[in-house]
């Protein structure tokens, strides 16, 4: 599971650990790995924490080698969900940042899903789980890199449905609207608008919202539920037209 040392990707590492699932738990800083490996122990799990700063092109091939370094057996669900961005104009917007983006959230997918999805296609079985965004259905102004890369991996789980699919493998999409994470917290306040305006949430989310969502993906119970991008069209209809005049600091 990438991005799983705070927010959503903490929260989602305890669920599969509770189900009986050995996690990997990675992320960009060491301590932070560690803390969330401490926590699914504490509650019964098995986890290794693995470090890896996925903005980096080289560091996904580097995860794999981490990987098969560190388990023996198959990898059963894979989880994507680290994620990065930034709340700028185009103009504004360092090609690095544009390029960690595209790394973060296509590349290193990417990479991960060609190393491990074909072991899973050959026994007939596997999950794949990509945490989107909502904002990949609608234009929010100021976060073009940030929708471009997601709307990427959006689309990588029609592909991955197609190409995996007939051989066992589920490939799912969890598309989050407001999730009040750490990284967020900046941003709290220039949401609330539109948050008044929906019918079926008129407040922040927590990240265990999403995480009880990729929790039952990744279980049994969603074994015939394949190419689905959840919480999308629910969203979409609602939100349309209150976000694409965002104002951005």
């Amino acid at each position: 599971m990438t991005g799983s040392t705070s927010g959503i990707g903490h929260a989602t590492a305890l669920g599969p650990a509770q189900d009986g699932h050995s996690v990997m738990v990675t992320g960009r800083d060491r301590g932070r790995a560690a803390e969330t490996r401490r926590s699914i122990e504490a509650a019964g799990g098995r986890a290794i924490d693995l470090v890896a700063d996925l903005g980096d092109s080289a560091a996904a091939r580097g995860l794999v080698a981490q990987i098969h370094e560190a388990i023996e057996g198959p990898l059963d669900v894979l989880v994507h969900n680290a994620g990065g961005g930034n709340f700028a104009p185009t103009e504004s917007t360092p090609e690095e940042v544009h390029h960690a983006a595209c790394n973060v959230h296509a590349k290193a997918p990417f990479i991960l899903t060609g190393s491990f999805a074909p072991a899973m296609a050959d026994r007939g079985r596997g999950v794949i789980v990509n945490v989107g965004s909502l904002s990949t259905s609608m234009a929010v102004a100021g976060t073009c890199a940030f929708q471009a890369s997601k709307a990427a991996l959006s689309m990588m789980t029609k592909s991955w449905t197609a190409e995996y699919g007939p051989r066992g493998v589920g490939v799912n999409s969890v598309d989050p609207g407001f999730i009040l994470t750490p990284v967020n917290e900046g941003i709290r306040d220039m949401y609330g608008w539109v948050l008044s305006r929906l019918a079926a949430c008129r407040t922040w989310r927590a990240p265990e919202d999403v995480a009880n969502a990729v929790r039952f993906l990744v279980s049994p119970k969603a074994s015939y539920i394949n190419g689905v991008n959840a919480d999308r069209g629910r969203w979409q209809d609602r939100c349309r037209g209150y976000v694409t005049a965002s104002a951005v600091p």
